[in-house]
């Protein structure tokens, strides 16, 4: 029972993980806009690649948690800019990315760094990624189970838990490939 405690409290990360990704703007910018660039191409493809492609949209999130681990101005420029990308090639994504995908790797990012344990970050994340759902369907009336059916309560419950399961997922994920690619961003830089 304490391993399982421990699993849920201890950082993520260690304070020196943090220290010194990148040295300059230029060099933040640069690797910004390639993440904003990657996380695009991933989510048009549920549009240029039918089938496939649906199950490649969802990685969209790992560019963006990537950006905001390496500079959170520049996670945020990283996930306008692929706003701004992904209306240009494919706007019927902008339902989804802004609101789903986009915003659940920016919450994780920001969660990384200032949260910094697991608990927090997976629930501000699956709660972030509900609220973006919600958005979606109750808002902009976007029909995401379908034309004109009402949704019982359940099924919101359901969202809820499947949006805290996925965040913690992705979480992990994020966590296994930021771990590297910092890293690797550290030692170009040395």
């Amino acid at each position: 029972m304490k391993r399982f405690i421990n699993y849920w409290q201890d950082p993520i990360f260690s304070m020196m993980f943090w220290t010194d990704i990148v040295r300059s703007r230029t060099h933040a910018l640069i690797v910004s806009a390639f993440l904003a660039a990657i996380a695009t191409i991933l989510q048009a493809a549920g549009g240029f690649l039918p089938g496939v492609g649906f199950f490649i949209s969802p990685f969209a999130t790992l560019p963006i948690v990537v950006a905001v681990c390496v500079s959170i101005l520049g996670g945020f420029f990283a996930y306008i800019v692929a706003i701004g990308l992904l209306l240009m090639l494919q706007p019927a994504e902008l339902f989804i990315f802004p609101f789903t995908t986009g915003l659940l790797g920016l919450v994780m990012g920001l969660s990384f760094k200032i949260l910094k344990r697991r608990l927090p970050v997976v629930l501000l994340s699956g709660m972030s990624l509900f609220a973006g759902i919600s958005f979606v369907a109750l808002v902009l009336q976007f029909p995401l189970f379908g034309p004109s059916s009402p949704v019982h309560p359940m099924v919101w419950s359901a969202i809820l838990v499947f949006s805290i399961v996925y965040s913690f997922i992705w979480m992990e994920i994020s966590r296994f490939f930021v771990r590297r690619i910092i890293s690797a961003l550290k030692s170009l830089e040395a």
